[in-house]
């Protein structure tokens, strides 16, 4: 008796279960809150964020696994992203300072030294180790999604607009917010007359043994363009780099995306004339152009030996193509190098003919998935690779799509760190607390604290906080002014606080507020020359180096004001400021240099006295003054004041506050600091005299 059609359900539900992935039909429809496009670093930082809050969200890589951008590139296999293990600290905020490779978790041993332990490490560290980030906190992604194709509709359901994503089978993914983490990958290029005689980075042969007496030049001046040349530098006759500006150095510029020391020999064989060298020029301007059977003796000597460009295409040469012999203005590649002026012949810097030319250009973000509807437009800056965005990282234009990591350096292109892994990771976390206060109704994280415990919190965070030091002139934190107490903001993109009140959740009152960034100074000086740094605390405000800087505001600045901001400045003038001298140590804890002046500032916005009393002084107060200072109203006089040890009491000893023969008390068993003064540090109390 044949069986009946109910008995084979579960049998053809079972092996529906087991198609694969990959086996979708072209009707089919996925939604979810949230869809991060691309499992690189950024959007694994999103990932954690989005699990932790346990929203609906999936993450979308087109390769078989997180981070395959770090495959391919850098393609001489060296990052330049610090990992410093060791750093006499066992503060795990502080020590992120100096670790640019790892995210952020709720797991403090997630981070790259588990992987590696070089300062420099290989490439292939890096998605070893964002594999081992998504496995161990249980990320969402779906692999093998290549996505072809974004727009956005139009809804008259609650959601509103929403984001279609479709991929290479057709299978679409819908979703109310779109985060866009897919990097830089696209080559830059640059067309002119003989640029298809041009090998690219990406795909240039890294075996030095194959430049072997070869000359080499190399269009561009960044890390990729140094990195390669520093690879062949010992193999190649030589090698020369051609670029419009001059090389700027990341230790000048305190731009991390500048070179690098690291990648930076061919400076040495260059001012100490060895063969190899930089010269200056506009790409659009110039002609590459093929040997052919010119007279050798006309333009340069014929090279004896070594081996052929990667094409077998002979000799190339250099011109300006406005200097091309060709009447009929076909600016080819075709001409040949008998068509080249004369002047070649006299000293032209370039006038050698190259057995290979090389681009080194970088990257650029691909627009070409995003249709009209849903394609943020390219940023004023960095000659339009990267698209714009609002100082909250939403696209221009394109609501509810927000563009993370590299994508997103914009906003603060070759001035911060936002375009790497030690400053997006923040970035990434600000844009979650948007989402959260946008899309969920929850404010901005914020700490209420004493306004008597104001300064000691200050100085925790200026000297453990790695995401306003690395983010410097981006990321600050936000002190809303409440009388007696003050709300405390961590990490606010500070070019959005004109839409702070909207972004936040939280409002400003008549007190007014302050906005606590890291900032270098503006004084360009020689990095490396005497007189580079400040270090008398009266003339901190030319502080070349990076530094705290308070902002004090009586109300949020306006939109018109942060556009005609004063050049330079992340912030318009305040109504009061104050500049932190520059520590070599970067350890802005001395009293009377970095401590006793913060205050000062602080008593003068306040106004009110911040210092700190022992209890014998709040008690002299209580009699003597109908009003006592305000660590005494808000700390002694509620029985919460710092409870003594042995360090503070020897302290108030050798400072004269208290005679030799006076009785250490013991605190009970079991007293301990409030938890807003443990949080603050409150110990640093026993360093410093307040009194002064």
């Amino acid at each position: 008796m044949p069986p009946s059609p109910l008995a084979l359900l579960p049998l053809l539900v079972a092996c529906a279960h087991c198609l694969p992935e990959d086996s979708h039909s072209n009707s089919s429809s996925r939604h979810h809150d949230y869809c991060v496009l691309g499992a690189g670093p950024a959007g694994l930082q999103m990932g954690y964020f989005l699990s932790k809050s346990q929203r609906d969200y999936i993450i979308l890589e087109r390769n078989s696994g997180p981070g395959s951008f770090f495959n391919i590139y850098p393609r001489h296999r060296k990052l330049i992203s610090i990992n410093k293990i060791y750093t006499g600290r066992r503060n795990q905020e502080f020590n992120l300072r100096h670790d640019w490779n790892s995210l952020l978790s709720d797991r403090p041993d997630l981070l790259l030294q588990r992987i590696s332990t070089q300062l420099y490490p290989d490439a292939d560290s890096l998605p070893r180790y964002l594999e081992l980030y998504a496995k161990e906190l249980g990320l969402k992604i779906k692999y093998g999604v290549d996505v072809g194709s974004v727009r956005a509709t139009e809804s008259r359901s609650a959601l509103g607009r929403k984001y279609m994503l479709t991929d290479q089978h057709g299978v679409e993914y819908s979703c109310r917010v779109l985060l866009v983490s897919t990097g830089l990958w696209v080559p830059q290029q640059v067309h002119f007359p003989g640029s298809e005689l041009v090998e690219g980075y990406e795909s240039v042969p890294v075996d030095p043994e194959q430049y072997r007496d070869q000359a080499v030049l190399i269009l561009g001046k960044g890390n990729s363009a140094f990195e390669t040349a520093q690879n062949i530098l010992g193999r190649a006759s030589r090698v020369h780099l051609y670029s419009q500006n001059p090389v700027r150095l990341a230790w000048q510029t305190h731009y991390v995306g500048d070179l690098r020391a690291v990648n930076n020999e061919l400076l040495d064989t260059y001012q100490l004339k060895s063969l190899d060298g930089l010269v200056e020029g506009g790409l659009e301007e110039i002609a590459i152009v093929k040997g052919g059977g010119v007279d050798r003796k006309r333009l340069g000597r014929k090279r004896k030996g070594g081996a052929t460009g990667g094409k077998e295409q002979g000799q190339l040469y250099l011109t300006l193509a406005e200097l091309l012999d060709n009447p009929k203005g076909n600016k080819s590649s075709e001409v040949t190098a008998a068509t080249l002026p004369a002047y070649h012949n006299d000293n032209f810097p370039l006038r050698q003919p190259y057995d290979r030319v090389i681009r080194c250009l970088g990257f650029r973000f691909n627009f070409s998935i995003f249709d009209s509807s849903a394609r943020p437009p390219p940023s004023g800056g960095a000659r339009g690779r990267l698209p714009g965005v609002t100082a909250w990282y939403e696209g221009l234009g394109t609501p509810g799509l927000f563009v993370l990591g590299t994508a997103a350096h914009s906003r603060d292109y070759r001035v911060s760190a936002g375009g790497f892994i030690h400053g997006f990771r923040y970035t990434v976390r600000a844009v979650h607390r948007v989402l959260e206060q946008r899309y969920h109704g929850k404010a901005w994280p914020a700490t209420t604290i004493s306004t008597s415990q104001l300064l000691p919190w200050l100085l925790r965070r200026v000297n453990e906080a790695s995401g306003p030091y690395q983010m410097f002139g981006v990321l600050g934190d936000i002190v809303l002014l409440r009388g007696s107490h003050c709300e405390y903001l961590e990490e606010f993109p500070i070019q959005a606080l004109p839409k702070f009140s909207t972004l936040s959740g939280h409002q400003v009152t008549k007190l007014g507020l302050m906005v606590l960034v890291m900032q270098y100074g503006l004084n360009h000086t020689d990095t490396l020359g005497s007189g580079r740094a400040q270090s008398e605390w009266t003339r901190a405000w030319k502080s070349n180096f990076l530094h705290p800087v308070l902002y004090y505001y009586s109300s949020l600045p306006t939109e018109r004001e942060m556009r005609h901001r004063p050049a330079g400045w992340p912030l318009p003038r305040p109504k009061a400021v104050h500049h932190m001298i520059e520590d070599f140590l970067t350890e802005w804890d001395a009293p009377i240099s970095h401590s006793q002046p913060l205050r000062r500032f602080l008593e003068h916005c306040l106004q009110t006295d911040l210092r700190s009393f022992y209890a014998e002084s709040c008690f002299r107060f209580s009699l003597t003054s109908k009003k006592p200072p305000l660590f005494c109203r808000q700390g002694y006089l509620k029985k919460q004041g710092l409870v003594g040890n042995s360090q503070l009491w020897q302290h108030a000893r050798e400072a004269g506050l208290m005679s030799a023969s006076h009785n250490t008390w013991t605190p009970q068993e079991g007293a301990s600091l409030p938890d807003h003064m443990a949080h603050a540090g409150a110990s640093m109390a026993s360093r410093m005299n307040f009194d002064l």
